[in-house]
């Protein structure tokens, strides 16, 4: 490896690759919620994308400023707001909506902030929630919900159906829709699918505002 050569970046869990994917090369990025910047060090080094990042905890910020990646801390419920309009190509909200305080003005900020806008979150009406909510009348705990209901930072979960009718009340027009299930395989599905809606355990969308 030359000097001043970065390595290759290592692989990403199934539903970063998958955003990763929707980001044509040399784009415009901000991943709100980067954490330590993993998916941000995968885009640059093999989408060689100009990645910027926000994070809340400022022990991610550090980790990802110490990979070389131009990270701030900010928070998506009321730092958004100071971007200014059109200041990238694709911003990138990975699996941290259900964290914020307004998940509408988030999703608003997104779509005036960039283009295009990646969401995923996980997906409350999974079939496995359903029947723990029925069978034990407790709040889930598992591999995709790891927190007990005292202590996780997820303040709005929601369904893909909800989502679905979030992005239709403010005018947001879905461009492509993803369903990851328990063994990590991948479906493309209509946005309204209650097949997704109940056994999709992650959801990946794609949206831009409508014209």
């Amino acid at each position: 490896m030359s000097p001043g050569t970065r390595p290759e970046a290592p692989a990403i869990r199934v539903d970063l690759q998958l955003i990763a994917g929707m980001v044509p090369p040399g784009s415009r990025v901000l991943d709100v919620g980067c954490g330590e910047g993993e998916l941000l060090a995968y885009l640059r080094d093999r989408r060689s994308v100009d990645a910027r990042g926000m994070e809340l905890s400022m022990a991610g910020v550090q980790k990802a400023v110490a990979r070389g990646l131009a990270v701030v801390q900010g928070d998506a419920s009321t730092d958004l707001a100071d971007y200014p309009d059109a200041s990238f190509d694709y911003v990138i909200l990975s699996k941290t909506l259900q964290a914020t305080a307004n998940p509408r003005t988030v999703v608003e900020h997104l779509l005036r902030i960039g283009r295009h806008a990646i969401v995923s979150f996980p997906n409350f009406a999974h079939w496995r929630t359903r029947l723990d909510l029925l069978l034990k009348g407790r709040m889930p705990v598992n591999d995709h919900l790891p927190y007990s209901w005292y202590e996780t930072p997820n303040i709005h979960f929601c369904t893909i159906l909800d989502f679905v009718h979030l992005c239709r009340e403010i005018g947001v027009e879905i461009t492509d829709s993803l369903a990851l299930n328990a063994a990590g395989d991948v479906q493309h599905f209509a946005a309204d699918s209650r097949w997704a809606n109940l056994f999709a355990v992650d959801a990946v969308f794609l949206l831009e505002e409508k014209a």
